[in-house]
C-alpha cells in the first residue's frame, strides 16, 4: 500500500546512498520517487552535511472531481510527478490539498512545488540536473 500523502509531504528521487549519507529515512512512493519520513530537523541535517535544498516558486496544480480519497490523491500525485519530471528537479513538496464544491459537485485541488537538493549553493542548470539524474539512475541499476 502506498504511503499517505498530505500537506508537507516531501518526495525525493532515488539517489544511491544519499539518504543514508544525510541520515534521512524514506519509503517507496511512486516509480523512482521516495517519500521522506521523520522530517524533524530535516533542514538542519541537510545544511550540516553541506547541502542545500532549493524551493522553486512555480506551483504545480492538478484537480480531480469527486470526494477526497487516498487512491485519488495518489493518482493526482502521479499526474504532478509527470508534470515536473521534465524539469529534472530531484524533489517535490505537497503544499496544499483543498476539497471544494462547485454547483454541488465536489472537486479537489492538489498543489505542489518542485524542490532540489544539491551541494552547491547556486542552482544547477537544467542540463546539469539532467546529467545528475541520469547518473543517479544509472548507479541505481
Amino acid at each position: 500500500m502506498p504511503p499517505t500523502v498530505q500537506v508537507g509531504t516531501i518526495l525525493m528521487t532515488e539517489w544511491p546512498g544519499i539518504t543514508q549519507h544525510l541520515g534521512l529515512e524514506s519509503e517507496p512512493c511512486s516509480g523512482n520517487w521516495r517519500m521522506l519520513k521523520a522530517l524533524d530537523n530535516f533542514d538542519r541535517k541537510i545544511h550540516a552535511a553541506g547541502w542545500n535544498f532549493f524551493f522553486m516558486a512555480a506551483e504545480v496544480k492538478v484537480m480531480f472531481f469527486g470526494a477526497l480519497g487516498e487512491k485519488k490523491i495518489q493518482n493526482a500525485l502521479k499526474r504532478i510527478l509527470r508534470k515536473v519530471q521534465p524539469r529534472h528537479f530531484n524533489g517535490l513538496e505537497i503544499t496544499e490539498i483543498v476539497a471544494r464544491r462547485f454547483l454541488g459537485v465536489p472537486y479537489v485541488t492538489v498543489s505542489a512545488h518542485s524542490r532540489h537538493m544539491q551541494q552547491s549553493c547556486y542552482l544547477d542548470s537544467a542540463e546539469a540536473r539532467e546529467t545528475s539524474q541520469h547518473n543517479a539512475e544509472w548507479a541505481a541499476g
